[in-house]
């Protein structure tokens, strides 16, 4: 509804830096009109009752302004180019990598001389790790920032970042840095000052003078990490106050119920955005409001404060798109890409956690039942939003999907997610895999997985044993999980390392900032003379990376990959066999993965349910022509091998 006071508002606003309403600038001006109620609307949803509510969304408005007049021409112009694609970001012909700068090459001056490998690979799309400013040996992996506008000198600088964008951008290659929206290192300037005994600066975090409060926080909040950081709250003795640091003792978490600092975490992405940044990965929004009496966790203010940052990103920076990391349950996961009148209007891109989890749940039991169980949750993404569908990152694997889809197939849930702990583990007999538990809840048994891609699947065990036949199929459940992410719907992203088959990198037992986190060794460091075999016939680093290439080649080619709501999964005629199709008008690609260690037999009545039926079907990934046969004859699959059947 039209509000003529809040029109003038934004007018009075906008002329305080001479807006050219009328001409240049009025394309910004026709967003900011459009979006300004919404935006109104939002903020007083969180902040009606705040004392300094009124003044705070005028600078809100000052924010949004300041971040266009800073926009350079070059990004202006990408705004209106991405607008003109519409949603850019469903596209087919885009698949990322996410990497840590310093482990894969160094600094960011060597990863400018590295694009020609992403280009031999296929890959456009680059996740750095963060690199922002955070302290050695408590850093979290860069997500413990100290300074939001400050590349961490091991890395190099600020400088060597715009250049590095400007190369990618060259190179019509997309860039995604993360943002640490939850809390601040206790290094930060804002944390330093509230030890101090700036009161301005203690508001912007939760800081109590007893534990009253936040014993009253912590009888509804589950522990993040009960191992290495039980509790929510740290005693800090500079300010003689406790501090609610829900991940680790040295994150403050920032209190977002005061409207400051959303201001000036909101300039904070504006800062991002205008240094080139195609996707920005705002790290666990499910942990961003705090309310006590309940798990702090997915509160509905969280997914307005992310809807009231959508709005104001849409205003001023529309060319970048937000990725929201909540790896939560599949129920939860689908409200953060907004509800009702917000449908696709919080954020444009999630991970598909869930399907990455039950991919291992398949591999490991060669049973798909728990994974098509899923699937009904999974579909209800809304157009105009996509996935990150992974295999690996660099967190551990989750087992977080919910007990019923485990009953479904008939497992018991606690059973079965002990198998699976057991089996990636290696500590279950004629287990192939290594890896490791991390984050064990004594109370609770609950642990997530560590390992690389590699190790998981076999290849480490396979190469210590020089078993020829176990390295062919540990090669052969790599490419299968990363087909199925790939071709399952969204931008595949690939962890640095899993190209070239990387196993389990011990070196960061010798490191006392690192030892204590298992994380670390799925996190390896390059070497660069081994990489050289992706050239090398007959080595398993130039079999998985040209099978790697491969499969990037056939989905950019391929346009019905194009994430447009357009996947159906196939009725299970074989429990071992999970399968979809994926269709453009008339085109049809039947997509069929075999998560079995032995040969499955599909009945060619899978391929004559969904329209016409098909007489012939090409494989892309064989190169192969297959006549369709009779419903009781069927398509034979070998172990851990899959089809990508176009049908002709």
């Amino acid at each position: 509804m039209y509000n003529p006071q809040l029109h003038q508002l934004v007018n009075n606003c906008l002329q305080k830096k001479a807006i050219d309403i009328a001409g240049k600038d009025n394309l910004f001006y026709t967003r900011l009109v459009a979006n300004i109620a919404s935006i109104h609307y939002l903020y007083n949803e969180l902040y009606k009752n705040h004392p300094q509510a009124e003044k705070m969304f005028i600078n809100l408005i000052e924010s949004i302004r300041n971040a266009y007049l800073q926009r350079p021409e070059n990004l202006k112009a990408l705004d209106v180019e991405k607008g003109e694609k519409g949603t850019w970001f469903l596209s087919n012909e885009i698949t990322g990598m996410s990497l840590y700068v310093d482990r894969f090459c160094g600094n960011l001056k060597n990863l400018g001389s590295r694009l020609d490998y992403f280009n031999k690979l296929g890959v456009n799309f680059l996740h750095l790790m963060p690199v922002m400013e955070s302290p050695a040996g408590e850093s979290d992996g860069g997500y413990a920032v100290s300074d939001f506008r400050k590349v961490d000198e091991r890395f190099g600088t600020l400088e060597d970042l715009q250049k590095l964008q400007q190369k990618m951008s060259t190179e019509k290659m997309y860039l995604m840095i993360d943002i640490v929206l939850n809390h601040t290192s206790h290094q930060h300037e804002w944390a330093v000052k509230a030890k101090q005994g700036d009161k301005k600066y203690q508001d912007y975090f939760y800081m109590f003078d007893d534990r009253y409060i936040p014993n009253q926080y912590d009888a509804g909040m589950p522990e993040v990490f009960p191992e290495s950081a039980p509790g929510n709250f740290t005693w800090n003795e500079e300010s003689k106050k406790w501090v609610m640091t829900v991940f680790n003792n040295y994150q403050w978490d920032l209190n977002y119920t005061n409207p400051v600092v959303l201001v000036d975490m909101l300039d904070n992405i504006f800062f991002y955005a205008n240094l080139g940044v195609d996707i920005l990965r705002i790290d666990a929004p499910a942990f961003i409001w705090k309310k006590m009496g309940t798990t702090c966790q997915n509160l509905p203010q969280a997914h307005t404060l992310l809807r009231l940052i959508k709005q104001c990103v849409q205003a001023a920076t529309p060319g970048m798109a937000l990725l929201g990391e909540a790896i939560v349950a599949p129920k939860e996961i689908m409200k953060y890409f907004g509800t009702g009148m917000y449908t696709a209007k919080e954020c444009d891109f999630a991970y598909n956690a869930t399907q990455m989890a039950l991919q291992w749940d398949a591999l490991a039991t060669g049973d798909t039942q728990v994974m098509l169980a899923a699937q009904h949750e999974l579909l209800q993404k809304p157009y105009g939003t996509t996935w990150i569908t992974y295999t690996r990152c660099h967190d551990d694997i989750g087992l977080g999907y919910d007990d019923y889809m485990i009953e479904h197939a008939g497992y018991n849930p606690y059973q079965h997610r002990k198998f699976l702990k057991d089996y990636y583990s290696g500590t279950l007999q004629d287990s192939p895999a290594t890896g490791a538990l991390f984050s064990v809840n004594p109370k609770t048994q609950d642990a997530r997985i560590s390992g690389s891609l590699a190790s998981l699947c076999g290849l480490e065990t396979a190469l210590k044993n020089h078993d020829e036949l176990q390295v062919e199929l540990s090669v052969r459940k790599i490419l299968l999980m990363q087909a199925q992410s790939f071709f399952i719907g969204g931008v595949p992203m690939l962890f640095y390392g899993d190209e070239a088959g990387y196993t389990n990198d011990y070196s960061y037992l010798d490191d006392a900032g690192k030892s204590y986190d298992n994380r670390w060794m799925h996190r390896p460091v390059i070497n660069w003379e081994k990489n050289k075999n992706i050239d090398v016939q007959g080595t398993v680093e130039h079999r998985i990376f040209c099978d790697t290439q491969k499969l990037i080649a056939i989905r950019k080619k391929l346009t019905m990959l194009a994430d447009f709501k357009n996947l159906t999964w196939l009725s299970p005629f074989n429990i071992h066999v999970a399968g979809f199709l994926r269709t453009q008008d008339a085109t049809k690609l039947y997509c069929v993965f075999n998560f079995s260690k032995q040969v499955s037999y599909l009945s060619w009545a899978v391929f004559k349910q969904h329209g016409p039926e098909a007489t012939e079907l090409y494989d892309h990934w064989q190169n192969k022509t297959y006549n369709v046969g009779f419903d009781n004859q069927h398509l034979i699959i070998e172990p851990y091998s899959f089809c990508l059947l176009e049908q002709r």
